[in-house]
């Protein structure tokens, strides 16, 4: 293989999909969490090749939005969604290579969203304002990343204790004893029928919102200075996580189940946005040196199943990830319950970037720890 395989799916997005957010199942060109995702992995593409195809993608996507005042086209502050604060990760690449004041205005604006957003008593964001007193494992990876880097860049330190806070508070309202997976939301005030009425969590495991929050933390701790207070605990939650979906990983294709830990059960299916982001998640990990070589092991197992179950070319040469749950949450209209049955009814796409995505930044984790090896 002459390319490896990071830049042969991406390129073929590239070229199939010239704009993310005009994709065919895209229902109007607006700011959201997916166009973030494949942003964010073209920047990590661009960070490792120096192609500047990946840059003018990049801009030419980001521009649709980004007005000369700063200010984000279809974005409304007061809608108070967490969804909406992961596009803007890409403006801080935006501001560092063209130097443009809109970028970093764009980007003082999500961070304003963030400061009066509202929390749960013990300060955890809300994941929208229709959604009172509810946080969800998805939130962690919209806001904290970002917040994380913002910090970071911008020498705003105060944002550590309260990315600290979010990452640690999901962790312990969510957390199944049990089996040591998390839980997709969790509602403080148990008015929700998807709660349970003395945790407050949702019934399941849904295998991407547990996807998103570790992506979540292995981003934040690019960031979270290594003498943070909290920073080994945050290490400390994500190692015993890792070990407990490394527990329910498919012995046969190395690849992780719609619902995680009902892998035998009727219905239930191998989902491959689950899988890349385990996958990049334990092999950036391992890199980092967070988790042990078991991880890289487990990305490894999870990678190659993708590759011979999931990752399939078209007569006409363009290559594509299948497998792809289109989207699950919890509540609102019609109402989702949080059930086996409801998780398994949405439906399953193929290049959807909440998939593809990860998969192209699972590609380059392990495409680096191929070359530490040599």
């Amino acid at each position: 293989m002459s390319k490896p395989w990071s830049q042969i799916m991406s390129e073929s997005f590239m070229e199939q999909y010239p704009l993310v957010s005009d994709m065919p199942f895209q229902k109007r060109r607006c700011w959201n969490y997916e166009n973030g995702c494949i942003l964010t992995a073209f920047e990590r593409m661009w960070r490792k090749t120096g192609d500047d195809r990946y840059w003018n993608y990049i801009r030419e996507n980001m521009d649709l939005f980004i007005r000369e005042d700063g200010t984000i086209d279809t974005y409304s502050l007061e809608e108070y969604n967490v969804d909406m604060i992961n596009q803007g990760k890409t403006l801080f690449f935006m501001y560092e290579r063209t130097g443009e004041a809109k970028y970093r205005k764009a980007l003082d604006l999500l961070v304003t969203q963030l400061k009066g957003h509202p929390r749960t008593s013990e300060g955890g964001l809300w994941h929208k304002k229709i959604y009172p007193f509810q946080m969800w494992l998805d939130g962690v990876y919209m806001t904290s990343p970002l917040l994380a880097q913002y910090a970071s860049q911008f020498d705003e330190h105060e944002w550590y204790d309260d990315i600290a806070n979010e990452i640690l508070l999901m962790e312990r309202v969510s957390r199944d004893p049990k089996t040591g997976l998390l839980y997709h939301g969790w509602d403080e005030s148990r008015e929700q029928r998807w709660a349970d009425p003395v945790t407050g969590c949702s019934p399941e495991f849904w295998g991407r919102a547990v996807g998103w929050y570790v992506m979540a933390i292995v981003d934040v701790l690019d960031y979270l200075p290594v003498d943070h207070p909290k920073r080994g605990q945050i290490i400390g939650i994500f190692y015993r996580l890792a070990e407990a979906i490394v527990a329910v990983q498919d012995e046969e294709t190395g690849l992780w189940y719609q619902v995680l830990n009902k892998g035998g059960e009727k219905g239930n299916y191998l989902e491959a946005s689950a899988s890349s982001m385990f996958t990049c998640a334990f092999a950036k990990g391992a890199n980092k040196g967070y988790l042990g070589g078991w991880a890289l092991e487990s990305a490894r197992r999870g990678y190659q199943g993708l590759l011979d179950r999931y990752v399939e070319r078209d007569e006409d040469g363009t290559m594509h990830l299948n497998g792809i749950c289109s989207v699950a949450g919890l509540g609102n209209k019609p109402y989702r319950d949080g059930s086996y049955e409801y998780y398994l009814s949405e439906p399953i796409r193929r290049d959807d970037p909440k998939g593809f995505a990860p998969f192209v930044m699972a590609c380059l984790e392990i495409e680096a720890a191929d070359e530490a090896k040599k």
